[in-house]
């Protein structure tokens, strides 16, 4: 039986396909923009520059410092820079940290954004914004950070490395297995949810064993889309607590984190919500969840262990202790020795032990 439940649709366009990066001029135009900052990471600087190329007498310049979980320091350059060029608006091509630097100008100056993805992190579609200062990752969530437009151009993904797009489609995955039993999950979302699960699944395999399959990136794309819907339009859970803590304590790569992270969070959190069991369970094709994840990354040659990205073992006591503090809802209720023990089997890369439902 369907109850009661609220449902917001969040206002952002959204332009998919393949060459779609081709309208970015138009859609500044539609946005009303005269000069653009274009963000990249270092590594994707010639692309940004590529691309403000395309843009004509729109291009005001590059900042091309953005890195991962956001520093406010580097904010501060950016806004220097879009200051400097007397820009309007920022046009954020790349991953997570690109567009996470966007909103963090967004969220500063309000200006409009134009965000351009070129992995399957999904914080282009939410209105949160997660930034670090001093080592502590914080979380902001404000419409004034979600982008006005969101170009989404499979042509882009097309050299995304398979290991990269491996761990960032299985983040994408993180974000709708949070949402099937978030606390304010709904019928629509959950349809998303696990319609982005399948795609993905599906996908991501596709790819690791033909990395220029167009269909397979084309549905991979399609999938972290939805995925990234649910995660801007419900809350989430332990998984992504964990992540922030983890991710921001240690500095640790931000997908990767959440590839590890995911199996033993679900597991942990399966005797609580069986119902979303069943629905990854169905759209992963796997018996036990939790496992059929976790096979998921090892079949798809992902690190498996946290050990293994950079965090050190007298960390798992910490990242435990802050996992409870201030804490997300959590469909089972959050028990300190209990997380302790699946970030310490994170850690070491071993199989998810999924909780049994109380008698």
């Amino acid at each position: 039986m369907i109850g009661s439940f609220t449902f917001e649709n969040l206002p952002c366009r959204v332009v998919f396909g393949s060459g779609t990066i081709g309208v970015a001029k138009a859609e500044i135009e539609r946005l009303g923009g005269k000069r653009a900052l274009v963000l990249t990471t270092p590594q994707q600087e010639g692309q940004g520059k590529d691309l403000g190329s395309a843009l004509g007498s729109l291009y005001a310049g590059i900042f091309a410092g953005a890195t991962m979980h956001t520093p406010v320091e580097v904010t501060e350059k950016a806004i220097a820079a879009m200051l400097a060029c007397d820009a309007d608006c920022v046009v954020s091509l790349g991953g997570g940290s690109t567009t996470g630097l966007g909103k963090a100008l967004a969220l500063r100056t309000g200006v409009n954004q134009l965000c351009i993805p070129t992995t399957y992190a999904g914080s282009e579609m939410t209105p949160i914004l997660g930034q670090t200062k001093d080592g502590l990752k914080t979380t902001v969530h404000d419409a004034a950070v979600l982008p006005e437009t969101v170009i989404y151009d499979v042509d882009l993904t097309l050299t995304l490395p398979v290991s990269l797009a491996a761990t960032s489609g299985i983040n994408a995955i993180a974000h709708a297995v949070e949402a099937l039993y978030a606390r304010d999950a709904n019928p629509v979302t959950s349809l998303m949810a696990e319609e982005g699960i399948r795609a993905l699944a599906r996908a991501l395999p596709a790819i690791a064993a033909k990395s220029d399959d167009r269909e397979a990136r084309t549905e991979a794309l399609y999938g972290a889309w939805l995925c990234a819907v649910c995660l801007g339009t419900v809350g989430m859970a332990l998984h992504h607590k964990l992540c922030h803590t983890l991710g921001g304590t240690f500095d640790l790569p931000h997908a990767e984190t959440h590839t590890i992270v995911l199996p033993h969070a679900l597991a942990y959190n399966a005797p609580a919500a069986p119902e979303a069991m069943g629905r990854i369970s169905r759209a992963t094709g796997a018996a036990d969840a939790a496992r059929g994840l976790y096979d998921l990354a090892k079949r798809l040659n992902a690190n498996l262990a946290l050990r293994d990205i950079g965090m050190p073992e007298d960390g798992i006591d910490k990242a435990a202790d802050l996992a409870v503090t201030n804490a997300y809802w959590n469909p089972r209720p959050l028990e300190r020795n209990a997380i302790r023990d699946l970030i310490a089997r994170a850690w070491a890369g071993e199989p998810p032990i999924t909780a049994k439902a109380a008698a």
